[in-house]
């Protein structure tokens, strides 16, 4: 597959609860070719102690949008506790360790462009943008 025919996607998460990268937070990709197209499920990895995904499955090609979903509730409810103890004023058990499950970004691709999507993460709230 020649890069020039398809677009590549890289990702990384920053916990800013406690400016850290989020490390074992699966990621999951889909992509389709056209808005009126189902989506493929391409596979996933998870995050490593940098916050990256380095082994996201390749985009075929034809590819126009993008799907990363990232299970974030297990990353809170595994780390609520640590985090608790490691902040002065953080509540000791939080609801359900953080208020979205889960977090969708779906983006339009051009082939031949690389689209680095970092996800900026705390328990109630978040924000992505593209990256370099």
């Amino acid at each position: 597959m020649s890069p020039s025919t398809t677009a590549s996607v890289s990702t990384h998460i920053l916990d800013t609860s406690v400016g850290r990268p989020a490390e074992g937070v699966a990621v999951h990709l889909s992509a389709r070719a056209g808005r009126e197209a189902v989506w493929q499920a391409l596979g996933g990895s998870a995050t490593d102690g940098d916050g990256r995904c380095k082994d996201l499955p390749a985009l075929p090609e034809g590819t126009t949008h993008v799907r990363l979903d990232f299970a974030v509730e297990p990353y809170f409810e595994e780390s609520a506790n640590q985090q608790a103890d490691a902040q002065q004023d953080a509540p000791a058990n939080r609801d359900s360790g953080a208020f979205f499950p889960e977090v969708a970004i779906t983006f339009a691709v051009v082939a031949g462009e690389h689209y680095h999507v970092p996800l900026l993460l705390n328990p109630f709230g978040y924000s992505v943008y593209r990256g370099s």
